[in-house]
Protein backbone atom coordinates (compact mmCIF):
# COMPACT_ATOMS: atom_id res chain seq x y z
CA UNK A 1 0.00 0.00 0.00
CA UNK A 2 3.09 2.02 1.06
CA UNK A 3 4.53 1.50 -2.29
CA UNK A 4 1.23 2.24 -4.55
CA UNK A 5 1.08 6.22 -2.47
CA UNK A 6 4.83 6.11 -3.56
CA UNK A 7 4.44 5.40 -6.87
CA UNK A 8 1.15 7.37 -6.98
CA UNK A 9 2.87 10.46 -5.98
CA UNK A 10 5.59 9.71 -8.49
CA UNK A 11 3.53 9.79 -11.09
CA UNK A 12 2.01 12.42 -9.93
CA UNK A 13 4.71 14.41 -9.59
CA UNK A 14 5.42 13.92 -12.78
CA UNK A 15 2.80 14.71 -14.25
CA UNK A 16 2.94 18.44 -12.30
CA UNK A 17 6.72 19.13 -13.75
CA UNK A 18 5.42 17.93 -16.87
CA UNK A 19 2.43 20.39 -16.98
CA UNK A 20 4.66 23.28 -16.21
CA UNK A 21 6.86 22.39 -18.65
CA UNK A 22 4.46 21.77 -21.09
CA UNK A 23 2.84 25.15 -20.02
CA UNK A 24 5.86 27.56 -21.22
CA UNK A 25 5.09 25.96 -24.85
CA UNK A 26 1.61 26.25 -25.09
CA UNK A 27 0.80 30.08 -23.37
CA UNK A 28 1.49 31.08 -26.95
CA UNK A 29 -0.91 28.42 -28.26
CA UNK A 30 -3.53 28.93 -25.49
CA UNK A 31 -3.26 32.19 -25.76
CA UNK A 32 -4.34 32.35 -29.71
CA UNK A 33 -6.84 30.01 -28.72
CA UNK A 34 -8.43 31.77 -26.05
CA UNK A 35 -11.91 33.68 -26.56
CA UNK A 36 -12.08 35.89 -23.74
CA UNK A 37 -13.13 39.12 -24.32
CA UNK A 38 -12.74 42.80 -22.94
CA UNK A 39 -16.15 44.84 -22.30
CA UNK A 40 -18.51 41.96 -21.42
CA UNK A 41 -18.29 41.99 -17.21
CA UNK A 42 -21.78 42.88 -16.08
CA UNK A 43 -22.28 46.44 -13.92
CA UNK A 44 -21.81 45.85 -10.59
CA UNK A 45 -18.65 43.70 -10.62
CA UNK A 46 -18.49 40.02 -9.27
CA UNK A 47 -18.64 41.39 -5.15
CA UNK A 48 -21.77 41.08 -3.15
CA UNK A 49 -22.62 42.07 0.34
CA UNK A 50 -25.00 40.40 2.01
CA UNK A 51 -27.10 41.64 4.40
CA UNK A 52 -26.55 38.52 7.27
CA UNK A 53 -23.70 36.24 7.40
CA UNK A 54 -24.77 33.17 9.39
CA UNK A 55 -22.85 29.69 10.92
CA UNK A 56 -25.26 26.55 10.85
CA UNK A 57 -23.44 23.80 12.71
CA UNK A 58 -23.66 20.52 10.90
CA UNK A 59 -25.05 17.11 12.34
CA UNK A 60 -21.20 16.03 12.49
CA UNK A 61 -20.24 19.34 13.99
CA UNK A 62 -18.45 20.89 10.30
CA UNK A 63 -19.48 24.79 10.06
CA UNK A 64 -20.52 25.86 6.89
CA UNK A 65 -21.02 29.31 5.65
CA UNK A 66 -24.28 31.10 5.06
CA UNK A 67 -24.89 34.77 3.72
CA UNK A 68 -28.82 36.00 3.23
CA UNK A 69 -29.54 38.80 1.20
CA UNK A 70 -33.33 40.22 1.89
CA UNK A 71 -35.55 42.39 0.02
CA UNK A 72 -36.15 45.77 1.06
CA UNK A 73 -39.75 44.95 2.21
CA UNK A 74 -39.05 41.97 3.98
CA UNK A 75 -39.99 42.02 7.79
CA UNK A 76 -37.97 40.51 10.35
CA UNK A 77 -39.55 37.66 12.25
CA UNK A 78 -36.40 36.92 14.35
CA UNK A 79 -33.34 38.85 15.11
CA UNK A 80 -29.95 37.43 14.38
CA UNK A 81 -31.74 33.98 13.34
CA UNK A 82 -31.63 35.05 9.27
CA UNK A 83 -35.52 34.25 9.68
CA UNK A 84 -37.00 37.24 7.88
CA UNK A 85 -40.37 36.66 5.50
CA UNK A 86 -40.31 38.68 1.82
CA UNK A 87 -43.37 39.76 0.73
CA UNK A 88 -43.28 37.52 -2.17
CA UNK A 89 -43.52 34.55 0.67
CA UNK A 90 -40.68 32.55 -1.00
CA UNK A 91 -36.91 31.84 -0.13
CA UNK A 92 -34.40 30.85 -2.69
CA UNK A 93 -31.74 28.53 -1.41
CA UNK A 94 -28.77 28.03 -3.94
CA UNK A 95 -26.38 25.52 -3.29
CA UNK A 96 -23.08 25.81 -5.62
CA UNK A 97 -21.15 22.92 -7.41
CA UNK A 98 -17.41 20.75 -7.27
CA UNK A 99 -14.80 23.57 -6.38
CA UNK A 100 -16.79 26.74 -6.73
CA UNK A 101 -18.43 28.52 -3.81
CA UNK A 102 -21.19 31.06 -3.33
CA UNK A 103 -19.89 33.28 -4.90
CA UNK A 104 -20.86 31.65 -7.76
CA UNK A 105 -24.37 32.99 -7.37
CA UNK A 106 -23.51 36.76 -7.96
CA UNK A 107 -25.71 37.57 -10.58
CA UNK A 108 -28.66 35.14 -9.14
CA UNK A 109 -28.53 37.18 -6.05
CA UNK A 110 -28.70 40.37 -7.08
CA UNK A 111 -32.02 39.67 -9.46
CA UNK A 112 -33.90 37.47 -7.72
CA UNK A 113 -33.80 39.92 -4.00
CA UNK A 114 -34.49 42.84 -6.77
CA UNK A 115 -37.81 40.82 -7.93
CA UNK A 116 -38.66 40.70 -4.55
CA UNK A 117 -37.54 37.36 -2.84
CA UNK A 118 -35.20 36.38 0.05
CA UNK A 119 -32.21 34.39 -0.75
CA UNK A 120 -30.22 31.83 0.69
CA UNK A 121 -26.71 30.88 -0.59
CA UNK A 122 -23.82 28.71 1.77
CA UNK A 123 -20.90 27.25 1.19
CA UNK A 124 -20.59 23.84 1.04
CA UNK A 125 -18.53 21.74 3.55
CA UNK A 126 -15.07 22.01 2.43
CA UNK A 127 -15.50 24.92 -0.26
CA UNK A 128 -15.35 28.39 0.49
CA UNK A 129 -15.58 29.45 4.33
CA UNK A 130 -17.06 26.30 5.57
CA UNK A 131 -14.62 24.25 7.39
CA UNK A 132 -13.08 21.26 6.56
CA UNK A 133 -14.91 17.68 6.63
CA UNK A 134 -13.48 14.51 6.98
CA UNK A 135 -13.23 11.99 4.61
CA UNK A 136 -16.57 10.19 6.21
CA UNK A 137 -18.30 12.49 5.81
CA UNK A 138 -17.77 13.50 2.44
CA UNK A 139 -20.75 12.26 0.63
CA UNK A 140 -23.49 13.25 -0.98
CA UNK A 141 -26.04 11.92 0.93
CA UNK A 142 -24.17 13.90 3.88
CA UNK A 143 -24.89 17.28 1.59
CA UNK A 144 -28.10 16.46 1.45
CA UNK A 145 -28.31 16.51 5.62
CA UNK A 146 -26.25 19.75 5.00
CA UNK A 147 -28.70 21.71 3.03
CA UNK A 148 -31.64 20.40 5.27
CA UNK A 149 -29.78 21.57 8.44
CA UNK A 150 -29.59 25.09 6.42
CA UNK A 151 -33.08 25.18 5.65
CA UNK A 152 -33.91 24.76 9.23
CA UNK A 153 -32.03 27.01 10.78
CA UNK A 154 -32.67 30.12 8.70
CA UNK A 155 -35.40 29.25 6.88
CA UNK A 156 -37.64 26.61 9.16
CA UNK A 157 -41.13 28.22 7.80
CA UNK A 158 -42.54 29.73 4.62
CA UNK A 159 -41.88 28.55 0.97
CA UNK A 160 -39.09 27.25 -0.77
CA UNK A 161 -37.32 27.11 -4.16
CA UNK A 162 -34.41 25.19 -4.30
CA UNK A 163 -31.64 25.84 -6.84
CA UNK A 164 -28.86 23.57 -7.40
CA UNK A 165 -25.51 23.66 -9.43
CA UNK A 166 -23.58 20.68 -10.61
CA UNK A 167 -23.31 18.87 -7.35
CA UNK A 168 -25.67 21.39 -5.65
CA UNK A 169 -27.83 19.62 -8.05
CA UNK A 170 -26.97 16.81 -6.39
CA UNK A 171 -27.32 18.22 -3.26
CA UNK A 172 -30.72 19.05 -3.96
CA UNK A 173 -31.59 15.61 -4.77
CA UNK A 174 -29.88 13.95 -2.11
CA UNK A 175 -32.20 16.06 0.12
CA UNK A 176 -35.15 15.05 -2.05
CA UNK A 177 -34.36 10.93 -0.95
CA UNK A 178 -33.32 11.31 2.43
CA UNK A 179 -35.90 14.23 3.41
CA UNK A 180 -38.88 13.36 1.00
CA UNK A 181 -41.22 15.11 3.56
CA UNK A 182 -39.47 18.97 3.08
CA UNK A 183 -40.21 18.45 -0.75
CA UNK A 184 -43.50 17.45 0.02
CA UNK A 185 -44.44 20.13 2.52
CA UNK A 186 -43.06 22.92 1.35
CA UNK A 187 -40.83 23.24 -1.42
CA UNK A 188 -43.02 24.55 -4.17
CA UNK A 189 -39.89 24.75 -7.09
CA UNK A 190 -36.96 23.06 -8.12
CA UNK A 191 -34.14 23.72 -10.46
CA UNK A 192 -31.15 21.76 -11.59
CA UNK A 193 -28.60 23.08 -13.41
CA UNK A 194 -25.49 20.92 -15.50
CA UNK A 195 -25.63 18.29 -12.85
CA UNK A 196 -26.71 14.51 -13.09
CA UNK A 197 -28.55 12.13 -10.98
CA UNK A 198 -25.03 10.01 -11.00
CA UNK A 199 -24.56 6.36 -13.04
CA UNK A 200 -20.93 6.96 -13.87
CA UNK A 201 -18.83 8.74 -16.66
CA UNK A 202 -18.11 12.30 -14.17
CA UNK A 203 -14.45 11.43 -13.71
CA UNK A 204 -12.78 14.96 -15.08
CA UNK A 205 -15.04 17.77 -13.64
CA UNK A 206 -13.55 20.44 -14.81
CA UNK A 207 -9.91 19.51 -13.44
CA UNK A 208 -8.26 20.12 -16.51
CA UNK A 209 -7.14 17.66 -19.00
CA UNK A 210 -3.79 16.59 -16.84
CA UNK A 211 -5.41 16.10 -13.69
CA UNK A 212 -8.09 14.26 -15.33
CA UNK A 213 -5.87 11.81 -16.93
CA UNK A 214 -3.97 11.25 -13.66
CA UNK A 215 -7.63 11.07 -12.11
CA UNK A 216 -9.39 8.75 -14.92
CA UNK A 217 -6.20 6.15 -14.82
CA UNK A 218 -5.23 5.90 -11.01
CA UNK A 219 -8.73 6.75 -9.34
CA UNK A 220 -9.19 10.18 -7.26
CA UNK A 221 -7.11 9.00 -4.52
CA UNK A 222 -4.04 10.15 -6.65
CA UNK A 223 -4.82 13.36 -5.66
CA UNK A 224 -3.74 12.94 -1.63
CA UNK A 225 -0.24 12.77 -3.33
CA UNK A 226 -0.52 15.80 -5.02
CA UNK A 227 -2.00 17.35 -1.85
CA UNK A 228 1.41 16.63 -0.56
CA UNK A 229 2.91 18.42 -3.22
CA UNK A 230 1.77 22.11 -2.68
CA UNK A 231 5.00 23.64 -3.83
CA UNK A 232 5.86 21.82 -6.76
CA UNK A 233 1.65 22.40 -7.76
CA UNK A 234 1.98 26.11 -7.10
CA UNK A 235 4.92 26.80 -9.21
CA UNK A 236 3.43 24.44 -12.07
CA UNK A 237 0.57 27.05 -11.63
CA UNK A 238 2.54 30.15 -11.78
CA UNK A 239 4.18 29.39 -15.11
CA UNK A 240 1.02 28.02 -16.52
CA UNK A 241 -1.27 30.69 -15.26
CA UNK A 242 -2.60 31.40 -19.03
CA UNK A 243 -2.89 28.02 -19.69
CA UNK A 244 -5.15 27.27 -16.44
CA UNK A 245 -7.14 30.32 -18.07
CA UNK A 246 -7.50 28.71 -21.22
CA UNK A 247 -8.16 25.25 -19.16
CA UNK A 248 -10.89 26.77 -17.42
CA UNK A 249 -12.45 28.98 -20.06
CA UNK A 250 -12.56 25.23 -21.87
CA UNK A 251 -13.97 23.41 -19.39
CA UNK A 252 -16.68 26.07 -17.89
CA UNK A 253 -17.91 28.62 -20.80
CA UNK A 254 -18.88 27.65 -24.52
CA UNK A 255 -19.35 31.60 -25.87
CA UNK A 256 -16.51 34.52 -25.26
CA UNK A 257 -16.40 35.66 -21.56
CA UNK A 258 -14.27 38.39 -20.44
CA UNK A 259 -10.93 38.04 -18.73
CA UNK A 260 -11.74 38.86 -15.25
CA UNK A 261 -14.97 36.62 -15.53
CA UNK A 262 -12.40 33.43 -16.01
CA UNK A 263 -10.09 34.75 -13.07
CA UNK A 264 -12.91 34.52 -11.27
CA UNK A 265 -14.15 31.08 -11.95
CA UNK A 266 -10.17 30.11 -11.95
CA UNK A 267 -9.98 31.71 -8.15
CA UNK A 268 -12.61 29.58 -7.00
CA UNK A 269 -11.54 26.13 -8.60
CA UNK A 270 -7.80 26.56 -8.02
CA UNK A 271 -8.18 27.58 -4.11
CA UNK A 272 -10.19 24.07 -3.12
CA UNK A 273 -7.29 21.61 -1.95
CA UNK A 274 -6.42 18.82 -4.14
CA UNK A 275 -7.23 16.30 -0.81
CA UNK A 276 -11.00 17.76 -0.85
CA UNK A 277 -11.22 17.10 -4.63
CA UNK A 278 -10.28 14.09 -3.78
CA UNK A 279 -12.92 12.82 -1.43
CA UNK A 280 -15.60 14.61 -3.48
CA UNK A 281 -14.86 12.90 -6.95
CA UNK A 282 -14.93 9.45 -5.29
CA UNK A 283 -18.26 10.75 -3.53
CA UNK A 284 -19.41 11.87 -7.11
CA UNK A 285 -18.62 9.03 -8.62
CA UNK A 286 -20.33 6.56 -6.36
CA UNK A 287 -23.71 9.17 -6.75
CA UNK A 288 -26.93 7.23 -8.32
CA UNK A 289 -29.78 8.98 -7.52
CA UNK A 290 -32.29 7.86 -10.37
CA UNK A 291 -34.55 5.58 -8.53
CA UNK A 292 -35.22 8.28 -6.08
CA UNK A 293 -36.13 10.98 -8.01
CA UNK A 294 -39.91 10.31 -7.82
CA UNK A 295 -39.79 12.71 -4.45
CA UNK A 296 -40.13 15.38 -6.74
CA UNK A 297 -43.36 14.41 -8.47
CA UNK A 298 -45.71 16.94 -8.15
CA UNK A 299 -43.24 19.85 -7.46
CA UNK A 300 -42.64 21.97 -10.11
CA UNK A 301 -38.93 21.34 -12.12
CA UNK A 302 -36.39 22.82 -14.51
CA UNK A 303 -33.60 21.26 -16.00
CA UNK A 304 -31.16 23.60 -17.35
CA UNK A 305 -27.67 22.77 -19.32
CA UNK A 306 -25.99 24.14 -22.12
CA UNK A 307 -25.09 22.46 -25.35
CA UNK A 308 -21.62 23.00 -25.30
CA UNK A 309 -21.34 21.83 -21.37
CA UNK A 310 -18.31 19.13 -21.29
CA UNK A 311 -18.71 17.93 -17.87
CA UNK A 312 -22.56 17.13 -17.79
CA UNK A 313 -23.59 16.98 -21.23
CA UNK A 314 -27.13 17.43 -22.18
CA UNK A 315 -27.86 13.63 -21.82
CA UNK A 316 -27.41 14.32 -18.18
CA UNK A 317 -30.47 16.27 -17.81
CA UNK A 318 -31.96 14.36 -20.53
CA UNK A 319 -32.05 11.35 -17.81
CA UNK A 320 -32.96 13.28 -14.56
CA UNK A 321 -36.00 15.18 -16.98
CA UNK A 322 -37.19 11.40 -17.47
CA UNK A 323 -37.57 10.66 -14.44
CA UNK A 324 -39.43 13.19 -12.57
CA UNK A 325 -43.44 13.45 -14.27
CA UNK A 326 -43.76 17.24 -15.36
CA UNK A 327 -40.57 17.79 -15.32
CA UNK A 328 -39.41 20.94 -18.16
CA UNK A 329 -35.89 20.61 -19.81
CA UNK A 330 -34.26 23.79 -21.20
CA UNK A 331 -31.26 23.88 -23.24
CA UNK A 332 -29.12 26.73 -23.75
CA UNK A 333 -27.22 27.54 -26.75
CA UNK A 334 -23.61 28.73 -26.64
CA UNK A 335 -23.47 27.69 -23.30
CA UNK A 336 -20.62 25.32 -21.05
CA UNK A 337 -21.22 24.01 -17.42
CA UNK A 338 -21.25 27.22 -15.70
CA UNK A 339 -24.49 28.50 -17.58
CA UNK A 340 -25.95 31.02 -14.44
CA UNK A 341 -22.49 32.82 -15.02
CA UNK A 342 -22.29 32.55 -18.27
CA UNK A 343 -25.65 33.37 -19.51
CA UNK A 344 -26.94 35.13 -16.22
CA UNK A 345 -29.74 36.97 -17.55
CA UNK A 346 -31.16 34.13 -19.54
CA UNK A 347 -30.90 31.96 -16.02
CA UNK A 348 -32.44 34.63 -14.12
CA UNK A 349 -35.78 34.58 -16.19
CA UNK A 350 -36.10 30.94 -15.96
CA UNK A 351 -35.73 30.96 -12.47
CA UNK A 352 -38.30 33.28 -11.71
CA UNK A 353 -40.68 31.45 -14.58
CA UNK A 354 -40.14 28.28 -12.94
CA UNK A 355 -40.98 29.78 -9.22
CA UNK A 356 -44.23 31.54 -10.32
CA UNK A 357 -45.14 28.13 -11.91
CA UNK A 358 -44.73 26.40 -8.85
CA UNK A 359 -46.78 28.80 -6.94
CA UNK A 360 -49.20 29.02 -9.33
CA UNK A 361 -49.77 25.51 -9.23
CA UNK A 362 -50.45 25.06 -5.59
CA UNK A 363 -52.70 27.79 -5.61
CA UNK A 364 -54.81 26.05 -8.02
CA UNK A 365 -54.19 22.78 -6.93
CA UNK A 366 -52.31 21.66 -10.37
CA UNK A 367 -51.49 18.36 -10.88
CA UNK A 368 -48.09 19.26 -12.01
CA UNK A 369 -46.77 15.13 -12.14
CA UNK A 370 -49.61 14.96 -14.92
CA UNK A 371 -48.01 17.80 -17.30
CA UNK A 372 -46.60 16.83 -20.36
CA UNK A 373 -43.08 16.96 -20.32
CA UNK A 374 -41.29 19.77 -22.22
CA UNK A 375 -37.80 20.43 -23.64
CA UNK A 376 -37.38 24.05 -24.89
CA UNK A 377 -34.13 25.00 -26.98
CA UNK A 378 -33.41 28.31 -26.06
CA UNK A 379 -30.99 31.35 -27.55
CA UNK A 380 -29.41 34.15 -25.49
CA UNK A 381 -30.53 36.58 -28.23
CA UNK A 382 -29.29 39.50 -26.12
CA UNK A 383 -25.57 38.24 -25.18
CA UNK A 384 -25.25 36.90 -28.48
CA UNK A 385 -25.54 40.77 -29.60
CA UNK A 386 -23.50 41.74 -26.88
CA UNK A 387 -20.98 39.29 -27.97
CA UNK A 388 -20.89 41.06 -31.24
CA UNK A 389 -20.20 44.26 -30.21
CA UNK A 390 -17.31 43.23 -27.70
CA UNK A 391 -15.64 41.47 -31.06
CA UNK A 392 -16.46 44.41 -33.11
CA UNK A 393 -14.76 47.09 -30.64
CA UNK A 394 -11.51 44.44 -29.93
CA UNK A 395 -11.18 44.41 -33.67
CA UNK A 396 -11.00 47.97 -34.25
CA UNK A 397 -8.60 48.21 -31.04
CA UNK A 398 -6.97 45.57 -32.96
CA UNK A 399 -6.56 47.75 -36.14
CA UNK A 400 -5.78 51.15 -34.35
CA UNK A 401 -3.07 49.49 -33.00
CA UNK A 402 -1.66 48.08 -35.87
CA UNK A 403 -1.87 51.02 -37.51
CA UNK A 404 -0.10 53.04 -34.69
CA UNK A 405 2.82 50.45 -35.11
CA UNK A 406 3.11 50.96 -38.76
CA UNK A 407 2.91 54.43 -38.40
CA UNK A 408 6.15 54.67 -36.25
CA UNK A 409 7.89 51.98 -38.18
CA UNK A 410 7.60 54.30 -41.28
CA UNK A 411 9.04 57.32 -38.82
Amino acid sequence: MARAGRVAGAVAAGAVAAGAAAGAVAVERADRARRALPGLDPDGGYDVVPDEVLTVVARDGVRLHVEIDHPADSTRTAKGSGRHTPASGLTFVLSHGFTLSSKCWVFQRRALVAAGHRVVVWDQRSHGQSSRSDAEHTTIEQLGHDLHDVIETVAPEGDLVLVGHSMGGMSVMSLGHHHPELIRTRVRAVALLATSAGGGGLTNLGLGPWVGVIVGRLGPRVLDRLADLTGLVGRARRIGRRVEDAMVEKYSYDSPVSHELVRFTGEMIMSTPFDVMSDFLGAIEALDERDHLGAFAGVECLVVNGRGDLLTPPEHSEDIVARIPGCEHVLVEDAGHLVMLEHPDLVNQQLLMVAERGVNAQAENVAVQRKPRVRRTITDLKRRRQVTRAKRAKGAKGADGAKRVSAGGAA
